[in-house]
């Protein structure tokens, strides 16, 4: 596995990246830091910690929207995730522990 550096909100932040997976985690980065950084920039929140959780927030909002779903009820139902989805959130949450560093984790 690689290392990157990258900054995210002046930050800077080492993260493992697979081979070949630079220009994936470079858009995700710069995906967090906009998201982040317009957080932060609207000045109703401070803590880069509360800051990291609604840009995730946000982020899997604009994920969930993207995908199209079956069913105009599947929109609107509030589900667990299944087994399946399990890997791909502790992964997202061992990335956002990642991130926060020293600030905390996040769960």
């Amino acid at each position: 596995m690689k290392q990157m550096e990258v900054t995210i909100m002046g930050q800077s932040y080492l993260l493992g990246c697979p081979e070949g997976g630079e220009a994936a985690l470079s858009k995700a980065v710069s995906q967090v830091d906009k998201e982040m950084s317009a957080i932060r920039d609207a000045g109703r929140v401070k803590a880069r910690e509360r800051i990291a959780v609604l840009a995730a927030l946000n982020l899997a909002y604009q994920l969930a929207e993207e995908k199209p779903t079956s069913a105009p009820a599947a929109r609107s139902a509030v589900t667990a995730p299944n087994g399946a989805d399990l890997p791909d959130l502790d992964g997202l949450i061992r990335r956002l522990d990642e991130a926060l560093g020293h600030d905390g984790q996040l769960l």
